[in-house]
């Protein structure tokens, strides 16, 4: 029995408690104050008589009363300050009732110190307000919460310089988009951006690298006190480290003060004609542009159109010309006598031209190696093979002297002799016919004395139709010198022999011509004595 009271006591203990309890709280606290639950704990929120004051809330929410007191955060803006913490995060409305709640689509950012700009505008809240971007470790162990996040662009986004630029990204970046960098002005650092710079791709000169594993690219610390710093020297020092004495930021193929350049630094220097030639005249483009220059046909054209060419490679025209015209030609006679041709006597007087000028164009190949190839051969047809085999006029003449021959007669069927010894060619073999013209004899000449010389006895010591004069008359001279008279039909005998020649052989007149009749029809005494 007693141990029935005290059950019944209690129970209607417990339940007068319940119903004081519930007649001072109002319902079930949030989630997050439900440690708070209980009579005893009314007083951490409450004062006695009286409801919620901010001096309550913020003795346990210091993270929140710091940020007031420095007049930072959303709680310490005009649209919040002095309102009391209950007028947004009232309580006892149960244990599953959000106390902390905010339009994300109506929320104004700004409030917080930290305006949304640009694409800010367009992410998710949870994007940025999540516990790996909180610094604060305490705030890191709440299950949810919107403190903690630094307002700094490095507090969420990864430094891509790694420490090499300044940490407030908008100096160069804006809200809307990494790239472009619209807010960085290259005319604010030591390197101001002129001519083609302006256009040139950053990347260029601002090169990309792998730094401590992740991709850097590389803004600070270049050298830039010298064009080669970037630029490689195609001129190979020949000029010079300071490029812009002749070129200039807006085209690198704009050349400065080129009346007054010095070609001669170049790997071709102007000698001759060429220091008077327009630079247009070769560099028809760019005077940047590399040319050929390696061969005189990098830039001409060649005249001789590959007859000189030697295992198909060009020649090299300086063999010939200078740079100081294309005429006179400097080719010289030794090395002409190392051709196929060597230039002796007449020839090495002779004018290039007479030999390789024959047409409208200069030829150098295939124009002759024998005498005929460049001489007319006026002997053709009238002088034996023999004596000139392939008509090679040496065989009688001379490369010093045309006109000084040298022709053993001996080979002939008519031996010079005597008189025949002093005469020149010509006066046999180029007499003049019954009209008065020069004509050739040499194969047509029989070696009869008449063929040259006058028959003065008019066929009467002709035998078979030939006058064989020096039966009577020898080659030194025309005086009779062995005729005998005993062999002839008149022996002389007695005075007859001491009688002279004209005494007995007198002259008559015939076709008007006086000559000497030597052979006498009778020998009748009374023919010559009266």
């Amino acid at each position: 029995m007693k141990k029935a009271k005290k059950k019944l006591v209690l129970v209607l203990f417990v339940f007068l408690y319940f119903m004081a309890y519930a007649q001072i709280s109002p319902g079930d606290l949030a989630q997050a104050h439900a440690h708070l639950e209980g009579i005893r704990n009314c007083t951490q929120c409450h004062l006695l008589g009286e409801k919620v004051t901010n001096e309550k809330c913020l003795s346990c929410h210091t993270e929140i009363k710091s940020r007031i007191d420095q007049k930072k955060g959303f709680h310490a803006s005009v649209q919040v300050a002095g309102k009391s913490c209950a007028a947004c995060h009232n309580d006892h409305h149960g244990k599953n009732f959000e106390i902390i709640r905010i339009k994300t689509d109506t929320f104004n950012h700004a409030l917080t110190g930290f305006k949304l700009l640009g694409k800010h505008t367009e992410i998710k809240c949870e994007n940025c307000h999540k516990k790996e971007l909180i610094k604060d470790e305490k705030l890191k162990l709440r299950k949810k919460t919107f403190l903690g996040l630094g307002n700094e662009c490095l507090s969420c986004h990864a430094d891509f310089h790694q420490g090499s630029l300044s940490k407030n990204c908008v100096d160069c970046h804006n809200h809307q988009a990494f790239k472009p960098v619209l807010n960085f002005d290259h005319n604010k650092t030591k390197f101001v951006l002129n001519g083609k710079h302006k256009t040139a791709d950053c990347g260029k000169c601002h090169l990309k690298e792998i730094r401590n594993g992740v991709n850097y690219q590389k803004f600070t610390g270049l050298k830039f006190d010298n064009c080669t710093a970037c630029h490689k020297d195609i001129h190979e020092n020949k000029f010079g480290q300071n490029c812009s004495s002749c070129h200039s930021e807006n085209s690198f193929k704009e050349i400065k003060q080129i009346a007054t350049f010095n070609h001669n630094l170049t790997s071709y220097p102007l000698l001759g004609k060429h220091a008077k030639v327009d630079c247009k005249v070769c560099h028809k483009k760019n005077y940047t542009d590399a040319l050929p220059f390696k061969m005189c046909t990098d830039c001409h054209l060649d005249y001789h159109k590959n007859e000189l060419d030697k295992n198909n490679q060009d020649p090299n025209c300086a063999d010939c010309h200078s740079v100081n015209g294309f005429k006179p030609s400097t080719f010289p006679i030794e090395k002409h006598n190392q051709s196929a041709f060597v230039l002796n006597g007449a020839h090495l007087a002779t004018p290039c031209f007479s030999c390789h000028l024959k047409t409208e164009t200069w030829h150098f190949k295939a124009i002759g190696k024998v005498c005929v190839d460049c001489h007319q051969d006026i002997h053709k047809g009238l002088i034996a093979e023999k004596f000139y085999p392939k008509q090679d006029c040496k065989s009688c003449h001379s490369e010093n002297e045309w006109k000084n021959t040298q022709f053993n007669h001996k080979l002939t069927d008519f031996e010079l002799k005597g008189a025949h010894l002093k005469q020149n060619c010509r006066s046999c073999h180029f007499p003049k016919n019954e009209t008065g013209l020069v004509i050739q004899k040499f194969s047509t000449l029989e070696g009869n004395c008449v063929e040259c010389h006058n028959d003065v006895h008019k066929q009467q010591f002709e035998i078979n139709g030939k006058s064989d004069c020096v039966r009577c008359h020898s080659f030194e001279n025309w005086t009779i010198q062995s005729f005998d008279h005993s062999k002839t039909l008149f022996p002389l005998d007695g005075a007859h022999a001491k009688v002279k020649c004209k005494d007995c052989h007198r002259e008559e007149i015939k076709e008007s011509k006086k000559y000497v009749i030597y052979k006498i029809r009778e020998f009748k005494c009374v023919n010559c004595h009266s």
